[in-house]
């Protein structure tokens, strides 16, 4: 389950999001988080600006009082409109996560997460195969 790269996690949980790190960082990933999609599209800019970007995004679907994975995907891509992002929610029942493809989203991991399909997904988004 080893990988490398830099993701961006976006959660409003501060568990959810320390969990992230926790794990991402076992893989070999170099993790950054944001509690909510402003805050997301910030980190992603500036790392843009340093020259260290972001190999992938994970992004919270439903952020309560803030930007959502969504809204946060869309002003990512017009960053970066080669932005790999991986939509994540609890809800399994949105739409969104039914067709996460439909909406641009590379890859799609629902909570309660299984380590082995987030380790999966995040490989085959960084390497641009279909996530399975």
């Amino acid at each position: 389950m080893n990988g490398n790269g830099r993701v961006l996690v976006m959660d409003d949980e501060e568990m959810i999001r320390g969990m992230f790190d926790k794990i991402l960082s076992r893989m070999g990933y170099e993790v950054e988080s944001a509690r909510e999609g402003s805050e997301a599209v910030s980190l992603y800019q500036k790392a843009r600006e340093s020259g260290r970007t972001f190999d992938a995004v994970i992004l919270d679907l439903t952020v309560p009082g803030g930007l959502g994975g969504k809204e946060t995907f869309e002003q990512l891509r017009d960053l970066d409109p080669e932005v790999k992002a991986i939509v994540s929610s609890g809800y399994s029942n949105d739409p969104i996560l039914a067709k996460y493809e439909d909406y641009g989203f590379k890859g799609m991991v629902a909570k309660p997460f299984d380590f082995s399909e987030l380790s999966r997904t995040l490989k085959a988004v960084i390497h641009d195969r279909r996530a399975v």
